[in-house]
This record gives C-alpha cells, structure tokens and sequence, in this order.
C-alpha cells in the first residue's frame, strides 16, 4: 500500500514540475523573438538618437560647446523652424478637418458597405505614398509641364505659375503634405467615430434634444479629445518629413530636414555637422513634446473606448 502512494506521489511531482519547465522554455523563446527586433531599434533608432545627442554639444575638434545649440535661436536656422512649424500646423489642420469629415462620411455608411472598404483599403495606401513618387506624381499632375496645368493654360488661358515656382516652395509642400495627411487621419480618426454608441443619440433624442444639441453636449466633447490628439499626430508626421521635401526642392532648404540635409551632405557646409546635429536634436525635442502631448490625450481617450 505504501509503495503505490510513493509512485503517485513521486508522478504527481513530476508533473506538477513540468508545467514550471513550460513557461521557461516560453520565455527565452519570446526573448528569441523580442532580440532581433530590439536590435533592430537599437541599431536605427538608440544609436542614432544617441549620436545626435552627443554630436549636438561638441565642435569639429570633438570639445564640448554650447555654440551649435544657441546657433538655432538666430537667422536663417530660426527662420527654418519656424516654416517647419507653419508648414507641419497647415497641413496638420487641413488633413485634420477634411480627413475628420471623411471619417464621419465613411461611418455614417454601411460598417461592411462598398464606400468603408474602398476609403480604409485607400487610406491605408495613400497615408504611405510619399518620397520620389509622391513628388514625381504632383510634378507630372500640375509642374510646369503637368496635365493639368497644360490643360488649364491651353483650355481656359489660366497659368498657374504665373506668379512664382509656388509649387517647389512652402505653398508647394504644403499641397503635397496634406495629400499624405488626409489619409492618415481617416486611420486614426476613424475608430472614435466607430465608438459613438447609437444608444447615446438615443437617449439625447428621448429627452428631447436635437442634432444640433446631440453634437453639442455628447458627440463633439468625446470627439474632442481625440480630434486633438490626432492633429498632434499629424502635426509630428508633417514634421519629421524629409523624402518628399528632398525630393522637391532640389534648391534651397525651406525647412529644417532640409537644412540638415545640407550639413550632412554638402561640401560647402564641410566640418560643420554638429551644427546639423543640433538641427536634428531640436526636431526631436519638437516632435518629443508633440507626442508627449498625444500620450496624454490617449490616456483620456482611452476611457472612451
């Protein structure tokens, strides 16, 4: 009687010791998994960061100065932020209200009708199109020589360069910006549309509200929140922007990417990198404050949803 409880007992340990294997074995593959992701960051995002950080504060002989940073704070490189700013503001409003009302149009809809799909499937492409093609696409749509400005200039007698070569300055990259802004917004703007609840139009309804008071005192403060947090997000992504930028303005450096580019690449700027160093640090500082106030406005958001 004794050795049958023994052997249960002794099986009953070892299986009960097996399952604490299991969640080892999980773990270091999950670690397996996570490592070269996490290397990947390391690589292209620490090391970077890092390096602009350290660059910022040394001169071309590598000694520790604050000269590059109080640089920014005068002529043309104050100058550059500021049209960044403006530039990444613009854009951010205009792909915020017409990318909003998208939204509401494609959630007024059908969830599985012909119109969601299209405008999801599309805005998931378009948020993404940028760089050369994007470029090459609004050259070839309304350049000099663009159809569309042939077409107007031979039809209807309308230049639209008459004025200036607006469309390689901010008015140009602006029109370009909200191309790729709009999209992104319907992304993002979209889910809080999904998470108004019928029921509470309902019940503004059977207490005798209208429309106009629905949008008013339900509707517009829970959309509020994350409108605001989505133009932040537009106003980071319009921002941090360079391939399209690059690939626009071939003359001039209208913006701060530009500008870096300009330090980094040029032979007439030669041995002065940090200073394009501290142009980098202080877009991170910009774009950090810009998604640090998103983090916020998605906590409380979240309480929504």
């Amino acid at each position: 009687m004794v050795a049958p409880v023994t052997t249960s007992a002794g099986g009953g340990a070892a299986k009960a010791a097996a399952p604490g294997r299991g969640p080892a074995r999980g773990n270091v593959l999950a670690w397996l998994v996570v490592v070269p992701f996490l290397a990947y960051v390391g690589v292209f995002l620490v090391y970077p960061t890092v390096l602009v950080l350290a660059g910022a504060f040394q001169d071309s002989n590598g000694a520790f100065t604050l000269s590059n940073l109080t640089d920014l704070m005068k002529g043309v490189y104050l100058q550059a932020f500021w049209r960044s700013i403006e530039l990444s503001a613009i854009t951010a409003l205009l792909g915020a209200i017409f990318g909003a009302l998208l939204s509401w149009a494609v959630a007024s809809g059908r969830p599985e009708g012909l119109l969601r799909r299209v405008v999801v499937a599309a805005a998931g492409v378009l948020a993404q199109f940028g760089g050369v093609p994007l470029a090459f696409a609004f050259l070839a749509t309304v350049g000099f020589q663009g159809f569309v400005t042939k077409f107007l200039q031979d039809s209807l007698g309308v230049n639209l360069f008459s004025g200036s070569a607006w469309i390689f300055e901010l008015p140009g990259l602006t029109l370009v910006y909200t191309f790729f802004q709009i999209p992104l917004m319907v992304i993002v703007f979209l889910p809080a549309l999904d998470g108004l609840r019928p029921q509470w139009r309902e019940a503004t309804e059977s207490l005798g509200g209208g429309t106009w008071t629905y949008w008013r005192h339900v509707g517009g403060p829970i959309l509020f929140s994350p409108f605001l947090g989505a133009l932040l997000l537009l106003f980071a992504n319009a921002f941090s922007a360079y391939a399209t930028a690059a690939a626009l303005v071939s003359q001039g450096s209208p913006i701060v990417p530009l500008q870096i580019r300009g330090f980094l690449t040029g032979e007439v700027l030669l041995g002065q990198e940090n200073l394009g160093k501290a142009l980098g640090l202080g877009m991170v500082v910009v774009v950090g404050i810009a998604m640090g106030l998103y983090a916020l406005i998605q906590r409380r958001v979240s309480k929504w949803q």
